[in-house]
């Protein structure tokens, strides 16, 4: 073994480590404390995750006071404790008894804690965290029935997180590929009993054979389903099998089978603690557009959560062209409508400001009165300098009329991070 693949080893080894602890302290159901008041999940460990939780309570008309080294709280009241337990994100449990979260996070066929049900499905770079994300849809007050925007829904955790909350989601996304993947990781648990019929015709069509000619393809198997849920359902199977195939060498038809075993089985435990805890899941609307022209009437949505694009970092098209290429797009005719990817140079800089300052006033415009939008971003580096993103967006939002009332600075914890820190802000439309 060479110093490389023994360094690659050791890592490997490393990361399989964190991830076993990070799901033990996660998934940790051991009786609770029997005077434990409002206990936070033992996974909690960044003093931004401690600054959202208080936050969170806060935001629940809630007083309380932090003990026991920062692990627990105590109340000194609350106007609703049942209420605490159905929407709190960052603790595992209200006087003695499980928060829905903790129970929610259960429900996980992957090695991530932070990739319960759906939001696995497919491995999106620059995801959002989703404990966070349902973090700051309670800070922002939105409740069951409103409805909350992600102009750049990217891989969907807005959407299912408001889902999973009752609130009701727009996504808007100019990418064809975050369309799709978030419809599926919302959209399937309406037709989970029609995927499961097709799942014996699909997998067979997996490999051409003599007895399988050329129209009998997976591809035309696929598009013969007549649901569109459904066919979306298995062309995401496919994609993730693509990206397997592209990205680790995997041999397709059976990372094919293997992901599309896990993908109808997570959106059965979607289905299951649905009913399980009987909640009342928000509607979702994923559509494909522009955050710069957004399809939405002045004042229309309750709350705005979402995250610009990282383009100045990551290259989104040039990232994900394996799947792109087999939706059947053009990658040098979509760079073109795909923030932050146009350009050279200086030119790239200037094209995704005027992109993001576009998008900052349709969401000042869409938001209603009195409300909040919760956008989160960091500073990237180009061409071995620092893009002053965070700043620029603090600028430009401040003067069209939002009134920054929160920044909370975000640790970026992982491997595969192209930056450190995000910032998350909160701003306020009069």
């Amino acid at each position: 073994m060479t110093v490389s693949q023994k360094k690659h080893s050791d890592g490997e080894r490393m990361l399989r480590r964190a991830e076993e602890l990070d799901t033990f302290w996660a998934y940790n159901v051991a009786e609770l404390p029997k005077d434990s008041q409002l206990l936070l999940l033992d996974n909690v460990q960044f003093i931004y995750e401690l600054a959202l939780a208080q936050l969170e309570l806060q935001s629940h008309g809630t007083q309380f006071e932090v003990t026991n080294g920062l692990r627990e709280f105590r109340l000194s009241s609350t106007q609703d404790e049942e209420k605490l337990r159905r929407k709190l994100a960052y603790f595992k449990a209200v006087r003695g008894k499980y928060t829905d979260y903790f129970q929610i996070i259960q429900k996980n066929r992957t090695r991530s804690v932070n990739q319960y049900l759906t939001h696995w499905i497919y491995p999106y770079k620059g995801k959002f965290h989703p404990q966070m994300i349902r973090a700051l849809l309670n800070i922002i007050g939105l409740e069951r029935g409103d409805t909350v925007l992600d102009p750049f829904v990217g891989s969907g955790t807005t959407a299912v997180e408001a889902q999973l909350l009752g609130i009701n989601c727009i996504g808007i996304d100019i990418s064809p590929l975050c369309v799709l993947q978030s419809k599926v990781k919302a959209e399937s648990i309406d037709v989970l009993p029609q995927i499961a019929e097709w799942k014996d015709e699909i997998t067979k069509r997996t490999k051409p054979s003599l007895l399988n000619p050329e129209k009998q393809t997976l591809d035309h198997a696929i598009d013969s389903i007549p649901e569109e849920k459904v066919r979306n359902f298995y062309k995401m199977a496919k994609l993730v099998a693509v990206s397997d195939n592209a990205r680790r060498g995997r041999e397709f038809e059976s990372a094919f089978l293997r992901n599309l075993e896990l993908m109808i089985s997570s959106v059965s435990d979607y289905a299951q603690i649905v009913e399980e805890l009987d909640l009342k899941l928000g509607r979702v609307d994923i559509e494909t557009g522009d955050s710069r022209a957004l399809p939405l009437s002045d004042a229309s949505v309750d709350g705005i959560v979402t995250s610009p694009p990282y383009s100045i970092a990551l290259d989104y098209v040039s990232n994900d062209a394996h799947a792109l290429n087999d939706l059947g797009y053009d990658l040098a005719e979509i760079r073109e409508e795909f923030v932050g990817v146009r350009g050279k140079g200086q030119m790239r800089i200037k094209l995704y400001n005027e992109d993001l300052k576009n998008s900052l006033k349709e969401m000042l415009r869409v938001l209603k009165p009195r409300k909040c939008a919760m956008i989160i971003l960091g500073n990237a580096t180009y061409m071995e300098q620092e893009v002053k993103t965070v700043e620029f967006t603090i600028d430009q939002a401040t003067k069209i009329g939002f009134k920054l009332i929160k920044n909370v600075d975000k640790i970026i914890f992982g491997l595969y991070n192209v930056m450190q820190k995000e910032n998350i802000l909160i701003f306020f439309k009069d």
